[in-house]
Formats: structure tokens, C-alpha cells, sequence
């Protein structure tokens, strides 16, 4: 049995981080801004009613639990002396675009589970939400690649 080196466990501890922040982050702000703000859908709209509401309380469960789930390993990291924000950001915005992306293309197109919106044409919703999500996604990526060498991630 091989002892696991330190920095890769630490680096691996900083990309979950983030990756948990950044999808309990984006979860978050979809749950809050998108379902009870503008009340222009529910997670799963196809019971509607109570369902609708429970299945909200249920997203919102689990984007938390992400949320806290990743801010206790940045702490982690941290007091080991291991963070290095480009890594993490990166993470971060890979989190966030993938939440989005996965949204908008599974739960949206693939499930249909519920849509950005009712009644309106739904293009240009669906191009700024999954198009979101995109950016996202590669702007972490490109974080990421930049990242790569420990003198580039300070």
C-alpha cells in the first residue's frame, strides 16, 4: 500500500470544492431567482401543484448540502495551506456552467421536466440558458488549463 501524495489530495480537495460551490451556487440562484422570484417554473412542472412545490424544496435541499459540502472543503484546504485560486475558480465557473448546461439540455429538452418558461417562444430562452452555461463551462475549463502549473495558479 502506497501513501497518496499530499498535493494531489489536496488539489483533488480544491477542484470538488469548487465544483460543489459552483453547482449548489447556480442551483441556488435558478431555485430562488427562477422559481420563487418569477415564479416562471417549478423542477418538475409536469405534476404541478404540491409536487411542483416539493420537488423545489427537494432542489433546494440539495444545492445547499453542495454549497456547504464544498465551502467545508475549501476550509479544509485552506487550513492545510493549499489553496490556490485559479484552481478553484476554475472549479467554480466548471460547477456553475455545468449545472446550467445540464439543465437546460437534459432536465429541459431531454426530460422535460419543466422549461424556462410557458407560453412564449422558446428559443431565445433556451439560447441565453444553456448558451450561459457554455460560457461558463469554458471559461472554468480555461482557468483550469492556465492553472496546470503550480507557478501559473497564484
Amino acid at each position: 500500500m502506497t501513501a497518496a501524495d499530499p498535493a494531489r489530495t489536496d488539489r483533488r480537495r480544491l477542484l470538488v470544492s469548487g465544483l460543489l460551490l459552483g453547482i449548489g451556487a447556480m442551483g441556488a440562484l435558478d431555485e430562488i431567482v427562477f422559481h420563487q422570484l418569477l415564479h416562471w417554473h417549478h423542477f418538475y412542472d409536469r405534476a404541478g401543484g404540491d409536487a411542483a412545490l416539493v420537488s423545489d424544496g427537494l432542489l433546494h435541499a440539495v444545492t445547499w448540502s453542495a454549497t456547504v459540502a464544498g465551502l467545508a472543503l475549501l476550509a479544509d484546504v485552506r487550513r492545510r495551506g493549499s489553496f490556490t485560486p485559479r484552481t478553484w475558480w476554475g472549479a467554480v465557473l466548471v460547477g456553475a456552467g455545468a449545472f446550467q448546461t445540464f439543465d437546460g439540455v437534459v432536465d429541459h429538452k431531454v426530460l422535460r421536466v419543466h422549461q424556462v418558461r410557458y407560453g412564449v417562444d422558446l428559443l431565445p430562452y433556451d439560447v441565453a440558458w444553456i448558451g450561459a452555461g457554455v460560457v461558463l463551462l469554458a471559461a472554468g475549463l480555461a482557468l483550469l488549463a492556465r492553472a496546470r502549473t503550480p507557478a501559473a495558479d497564484r
